[in-house]
């Protein structure tokens, strides 16, 4: 392609909206999209969001084209597994969580492209804990890549609930994982 045209495209992305053009200039310079997603402890349903999400990334053979990581606006359970029954659904569903939880830190928001809450008090302590204004832009919530859930506005936390809860929040991980997979290709 010409350099003539590139610069055309790169303009009318560029008009089209910030996020677009960045998605495009990682495209362009063969860069990871980097993608962290975040709950309140990271046992449940950060952690799965990330499972889940590499899992769909694998299948899709692009493993390659993104890092992946998952983390909690609380430190109370720094080092460990996600919960065990979250960890029991998700493998039934062919899900391997094997992640460590960590707390969200101000570099995260200078090293990951989005950052992904699942719910409103998520999205709140994401803002609280960014370095600047300019850093929000990076905030999303989960069910904004919903395509099936629609009516879903959070990730509810199963932590407290039954098996039902598990389940229902691996449907809508699923769901919105796929959504975001589509969105970024």
């Amino acid at each position: 392609m010409a350099k003539r045209d590139m610069d055309r495209i790169t303009d009318r992305v560029r008009k089209l909206n910030i996020s677009t053009y960045k998605r495009y200039n990682m495209l362009e310079n063969n860069e990871k999209t980097r993608i962290l997603f975040v709950c309140l402890g990271n046992i449940c349903r950060s952690s799965s969001a990330e499972g889940v999400m590499k899992h769909l990334i694998e299948q899709a053979g692009r493993e390659n084209d993104f890092v992946i990581d998952s983390a909690g606006i609380l430190s109370y359970h720094q080092g460990e597994l996600p919960d065990s029954r979250m960890r029991a659904h998700a493998a039934r569903r062919g899900y391997e969580l094997t992640h460590r939880s960590r707390p969200v830190r101000t570099e995260d928001f200078y090293n990951f492209d989005l950052i992904i809450g699942m719910d409103d008090r998520n999205i709140d302590d994401l803002k609280d804990l960014a370095p600047s204004v300019e850093a929000w832009s990076k905030i999303h919530r989960m069910t904004e890549y919903c395509t099936k859930f629609i009516h879903a506005d959070h990730v509810p936390d199963p932590y407290y609930g039954g098996a039902e809860g598990f389940e229902y929040v691996l449907d809508i991980l699923e769901d919105a994982c796929t959504g975001l997979l589509e969105k970024l290709s």
